[in-house]
């Protein structure tokens, strides 16, 4: 049993909000999009993919498997690239997607892009997703130290997105929910300005699903806030 709560913000710098996020506990599914590209586009990238997730989610309800949910991205991916085609205000966008959904007594995990999940129990963090971004996929594996990554001019670059390519790459994973365990799920614009140590901290607080949220929201717009900021948490029973 899973109690769930999403909340989003556009941030401190931007007027629209290009994140998207789905919290619907009747077929155990959980989702974060970051979309991007120009004018309403990255909008319009994050809610096709997630409404694409979703109308899986109710086909196979809970008992959906990996396998399917990686399907259900390789059709999101198709859809997103057929609007961009089918529409020139729409060309070149794209969109994150990381989605969970309950399967027995495990959730499973699907992601593309650099929006992340991370447990929390027992004061530690632990980052289950993996970033396909340059950062983590090139510059790390050049060597280039961590301190230099940080400022590096590709640092926002991303190695795949729904929408971009015919060869998509989803990364899977499955976590088996404790009794007390916090599941984060959020953009960048969550992880991308709060360090681990504010996450734990704001995790650890007493308090509601809704008002940790609303912390970490509050901790990412004290940063400074540059981009939409979305968060689903999830607490084991």
């Amino acid at each position: 049993m899973l109690e769930a709560f999403g909340a989003s913000d556009p941030g401190c710098v931007r007027s629209n909000n290009e994140d998207y996020f789905l919290v619907i506990p009747t077929i155990g599914l959980y989702l974060v999009a970051d979309g991007m590209g120009g004018a309403q586009a990255g909008e319009h990238a994050s809610r096709l993919a997630a409404e694409t997730i979703e109308q899986a989610a109710h086909q196979n309800g809970k008992a959906m498997d990996s396998d399917q949910l990686v399907t259900a991205f390789g059709r999101a991916n198709q859809r997103v690239m057929d609007a961009a085609a089918a529409n020139p205000d729409m060309e070149g966008m794209g969109t994150t997607l990381v989605a969970a959904v309950e399967n027995g007594g495990d959730l499973l995990i699907a992601s593309v892009g650099d929006s992340r999940v991370y447990t929390f129990q027992n004061g530690t963090l632990q980052t289950i997703t993996e970033d396909q971004t340059w950062v983590n996929e090139v510059g790390r594996r050049l060597g280039i130290d961590e301190e230099n990554l940080k400022n590096h001019p590709m640092r926002h670059v991303l190695t795949m997105a729904i929408g971009v390519s015919d060869n998509l790459r989803v990364h899977t994973h499955k976590v088996h929910p404790s009794p007390g365990m916090l599941i984060l799920m959020c953009s960048d614009g969550l992880h991308g300005v709060v360090s681990e140590e504010e996450l734990r901290k704001a995790l650890a607080s007493q308090g509601t699903l809704e008002s940790k949220s609303k912390e970490l929201i509050a901790i990412a717009r004290a940063h400074g806030g540059p981009d939409n900021i979305t968060t689903v948490l999830l607490r084991a029973a």
